[in-house]
């Protein structure tokens, strides 16, 4: 395969090779593997916080009943602790949410590396020193 540094490739003497490098299908195959347990964790734990929400629901409207019946301060103050409870298990839920957009995004950015120019720091002397070793005419 011909390249635009041919000529500069053949004025010092050394062989230049372009390589590509491809994903292979395993890695592919994995980042999907992984995809698919975020979807899975992701519905098993939205199926149960709405599971946790409509219990708390119903406890709510259970000790509401007891606590309209006697009269009790302590029945008033559990209903207050399970109403936090429950709005709190809502949260997790919108949290979760923006959990998983977080984790898509992450999966869905890919970083370029591209290197345009590479350049030899130093001096002449040095240049040609290591081009009579032979360091840069090195295929590895």
């Amino acid at each position: 395969m011909k390249n635009n540094y041919d000529n500069l490739d053949a004025s010092l003497n050394i062989e230049s090779s372009i390589v590509e490098v491809k994903k292979d299908k395993e890695e592919l195959d994995i980042s999907s593997l992984k995809f698919n347990d975020i979807q899975k964790d992701y519905q098993y734990t939205r199926a149960n916080l709405y599971s946790l929400i409509e219990k708390g629901q119903e406890a709510i409207n259970g000790i509401m009943e007891l606590a309209g019946e006697g009269g009790s301060p302590r029945a008033y103050e559990v209903a207050g602790q399970l109403i936090k409870s429950v709005g709190d298990v809502t949260d997790k839920l919108i949290d979760l949410q923006k959990k998983l957009k977080d984790v898509e995004e992450d999966s869905n950015k890919t970083t370029n590396n591209t290197t345009n120019n590479a350049i030899f720091v130093g001096s002449t002397s040095e240049l040609s020193k290591l081009l009579k070793q032979g360091f840069l005419n090195n295929k590895e």
